[in-house]
């Protein structure tokens, strides 16, 4: 009988480690997976459905506001949560939450009051963010600290499938819109989503991303230059998406160039998927996979060519040039280039965040995300119909502007 060296003791224990820290990953990946394609549904539905009942553009960002509103209090809450009874709990309880969301929008219609569904909307921004922190913040506790290539590529892995699968997301809300119709979607949804928190409860790891000692609550508000300085820039950069495409695209897109409901969804979600697979090869693009990578310069670079590619936009637009085929032709270029943004800011803030407790830098952070995002939804709806899609595509240059400018007071690396 051979007796095992600790050479090869070492080599088969980070091979299990190795195999070990994959599982988890496939796993936190598919329960995000699973989340984000109900979630591009629900708000396609959302916004397709009340939009045919006769709503205005502002009438269906209001249903959306506690949807953002309860998305900036739960990544403030929720990282501090997620660091005390760990990541893997904190990502169940935002499937249940979906599930529950569901359920309340699949009443009968004679139910479906406003407030009702802004409640529903808030259980499911709660969830959403719930999520999305426990799966992006999870993957720093399973990449070492000296591997930042390697952390660099799964985020830009997860975000970036996740996108895609949003985008199929509006495209499965669109399409079961016009199959089944509201409730039934809602309902297979529902199900789906029942059937993956089962196998979450069953094989995530336990304490996932728990910190050793209990943060106190007094810390969620980051002390970190970078990590403050890159949740600005942040609110701004999501803030110039959501102001033209929450309300004003799908509502012009149906309205002002006659599209249908599976037209709509169909464009929306093929942008959405294009953006994810951008997202997805950005490290490649940027070629910052070294340990040491900059910050910013890449910044700086890359939200100065959003913001030239969004007044480009802007003016096609706002001067009826070719103004269908400058649309979609424009937004397929920003979505391109703000895929290279998202995709370098999440794997910026995961890189910034601290060891022991990383989910409380982390849901500070997307917390100015859920910020931007409430602020692009708000004014979506007001702008649009005050200005039209060209006065969105203006206030969404004036964002990517404070970013650029933001970004410039980055620390270097």
């Amino acid at each position: 009988m051979t007796e095992t060296t600790p050479v090869e003791t070492r080599v088969a224990n980070s091979k299990e480690l190795r195999q070990q820290q994959i599982r988890h990953y496939a796993l936190v990946t598919f329960n995000y997976w699973n989340f984000t394609l109900t979630d591009g549904a629900l708000r396609m539905l959302v916004v397709l459905h009340f939009y045919s009942l006769g709503y205005s553009g502002l009438e269906i960002a209001m249903l959306f506001l506690f949807y953002e509103f309860f998305g900036v209090v739960t990544n403030l809450i929720g990282g501090w949560l997620g660091a005390r009874i760990g990541l893997n709990r904190t990502m169940n309880i935002g499937l249940f939450m979906q599930i529950i969301a569901l359920l309340m929008l699949s009443a009968p219609s004679g139910f479906l009051s406003i407030p009702l569904v802004m409640f529903a909307q808030a259980i499911s921004g709660i969830a959403k963010d719930l999520n999305k922190m426990s799966a992006k913040t999870s993957i720093k506790s399973l990449v070492s600290s000296q591997q930042s290539g390697r952390l660099y590529r799964w985020i830009a892995i997860l975000t970036g499938s996740k996108n895609a699968l949003k985008g199929a997301g509006f495209f499965l809300g669109g399409a079961l819109l016009s199959l089944v119709g509201f409730q039934s979607a809602l309902l297979i949804m529902a199900i789906m989503l029942a059937l993956v928190l089962a196998g979450s409860l069953i094989w995530l790891q336990k304490d996932l991303g728990k910190a050793r000692s209990k943060p106190k609550f007094t810390q969620i508000f980051s002390k970190s230059k970078a990590i403050n300085i890159l949740s600005a820039a942040r609110l701004f950069l999501f803030a110039s998406r959501d102001v033209w495409f929450v309300i004003a695209l799908p509502v012009s897109l149906s309205s002002v160039f006659g599209w249908s409901h599976m037209e709509t969804g169909s464009f929306m979600a093929l942008w959405v998927i294009g953006y994810g697979l951008v997202q997805g090869i950005a490290p490649k693009i940027t070629g910052a996979e070294s340990h040491h990578t900059q910050s910013r310069a890449p910044l700086a670079l890359w939200s100065a060519t959003l913001l030239l590619v969004s007044v480009l936009l802007a003016l096609a637009i706002t001067f009826q040039w070719y103004p269908q085929s400058s649309l979609i032709i424009g937004l397929l270029i920003f979505g391109g280039i703000f895929a290279i943004n998202s995709s370098l800011h999440s794997y910026l803030i995961v890189s910034f965040a601290r060891e022991e407790g990383a989910s409380m830098d982390v849901g500070f952070y997307y917390m100015a995300n859920a910020m931007g995002r409430l602020t692009g939804t708000v004014l979506s709806g007001w702008a649009f119909q005050w200005g039209g899609l060209q006065a969105c595509l203006w206030i969404s240059s004036l964002f990517i502007m404070l970013t650029a400018i933001i970004s410039l007071a980055m620390p270097d690396s």
